[in-house]
């Protein structure tokens, strides 16, 4: 079979770039001090497995993917600073309600406690920090497709309140036990609106 790739010059002057497969890993710089500290968090965060470990790099991955988060060090990394530009979180997502209060009651046990949880609206969502103040988010989609999502996101709700309301996963836990559905949990509670500056406070 005859593999095509267009030339320069059978290309428009700006074309759409060709979107990826998927996204493929994450790679964090730490120190080399806390290089074992952040990989053994990750392997229990995740339910995942080291497939690679050396005194200045680890690799681990929980699915199919041979490596999903990457930590690397060298002599001249220092301790991250927060309130700098950057990347601002990791979002990993669970299949359901469900699962997600699951991973959130298992990481409990290995004394992982969040920061911060939000039902946005789009997701309810999880949120921790690892051992450099990297923020994680754990999340389900409160929607079943992503045109409703979508439709969301560009509705007035939304707009007027992107960061959405604080829940109490243990609420959650025990009405999903009484026999409520997932669907109704997920719909944008009463809980107390979540405030940028305690947001950020939380996170940073």
């Amino acid at each position: 079979m005859t593999t095509t790739i267009p030339s320069l010059d059978d290309l428009p002057a700006k074309p759409k770039v060709l979107p990826p497969s998927y996204l493929a890993h994450v790679v964090l710089q730490t120190t080399t001090d806390n290089l074992s500290v952040m990989r053994d968090f990750y392997t229990t965060f995740t339910g995942g497995h080291v497939v690679f470990d050396t005194p200045y790099a680890s690799f681990l991955t929980y699915d199919s993917e041979h490596h999903r988060i990457a930590l690397v060090t060298f002599p001249q990394y220092k301790p991250k600073v927060p309130d700098t530009a950057g990347l601002s979180h990791i979002a990993f997502t669970f299949a359901s309600l469900a699962d997600l209060l699951t991973a959130y009651q298992q990481r409990k046990k290995h004394g992982i406690e969040p920061s911060a949880c939000v039902n946005h609206g789009p997701t309810t969502s999880i949120y921790y920090k690892d051992p450099d103040g990297n923020m994680l988010e754990t999340q389900v989609d409160n929607f079943d497709t992503v045109e409703e999502t979508t439709k969301y996101m560009m509705g007035e709700a939304f707009q007027k309140n992107p960061l959405g309301s604080e829940f109490v996963p243990e609420d959650l836990i025990e009405k999903l036990k009484a026999g409520i559905s997932e669907k109704e949990l997920k719909r944008k509670g009463d809980g107390v609106d979540m405030r940028q500056e305690e947001f950020v406070a939380r996170t940073r």
